[in-house]
């Protein structure tokens, strides 16, 4: 029996949000809404804000004008405590991984889990890395150390310690970045197994046309601190803006 359609539940709702590091202005004035289930690809040219949008959805940095609403909260209102509550629910998936060198792939995976979720026994943290370690496809790496891993691989298994505290948003900085066209496209896929599997709404920030293409729902495509078009992959480049032109042919590649 297939489920009834269920309507748009929003998880991010950003409304006129500005953000400046003094004459620069960053963002200007931009809307975005990420609905439960959903992939948003936040895309566009380095220098154009996105990862600045990411920071204020986790508040490292606060805006100067507008809201953003995060599962309910305002994250800009938020003590501490309630930010640290917040921020277990939001997985971060940072460009470079993230890992510690010193520690192996086992111990990475260990230690947000041990340090968040108390009373967990022996078994069931083994269990736990296993079981996200399973869903990017390397379990065999458990013993290794980040340097004696691929680039690919690195990327990996930081989606995997961000997975391992079962968070509901996913935020993705630049997941294909520095990876061959194989590789991009593993992440792609791994990308979309994690929404299905996990059942995460992300916000995807890249300037990779086939990650876009390949991972959104929706594309919102960011020039200048506003965003100039919003929807589907094909409805965003079905257009005579110069803008988006330019960067579509620049960009892809068949």
């Amino acid at each position: 029996m297939e489920e009834s359609t269920q309507p748009d539940q929003p998880v991010i709702e950003i409304k006129d949000l500005h953000k400046s590091f003094g004459d620069l202005h960053v963002l200007r004035g931009v809307d975005l809404v990420l609905n439960k289930g959903e992939n948003v690809v936040v895309l566009g040219r380095s220098g154009t804000g996105k990862s600045v949008l990411i920071k204020i959805i986790v508040a490292l940095l606060k805006q100067d004008k507008g809201s953003c609403v995060v599962l309910g909260e305002e994250v800009s209102t938020l003590n501490e405590k309630e930010l640290r509550n917040l921020r277990l629910k939001i997985g971060f998936s940072f460009q470079n991984s993230a890992l510690y060198d010193s520690m192996t792939v086992r111990e990475n995976l260990e230690f947000p889990l041990v340090r968040n979720v108390a009373n967990l026994t022996r078994a069931e943290i083994n269990e736990q890395i296993e079981s996200v370690l399973d869903a990017v496809g390397l379990l065999q790496t458990i013993n290794q150390v980040p340097s004696e891993l691929s680039g690919g691989q690195r990327k990996r298994i930081g989606i995997a310690r961000t997975l391992i505290l079962k968070p509901e948003i996913m935020l993705y900085d630049e997941p294909t970045a520095g990876l061959d066209p194989i590789t991009c496209l593993e992440i792609n896929q791994l990308i979309n197994e994690v929404k299905e599997k996990y059942h995460t709404s992300s916000i995807i920030i890249t300037h990779d046309l086939t990650c876009a293409r390949e991972t959104g729902d929706r594309i919102a495509m960011l020039f200048d601190g506003q965003f100039l078009k919003q929807g589907t992959f094909e409805e965003v480049f079905d257009t005579d803006e110069e803008r988006i032109k330019s960067f579509y042919d620049y960009n892809f590649i068949q």
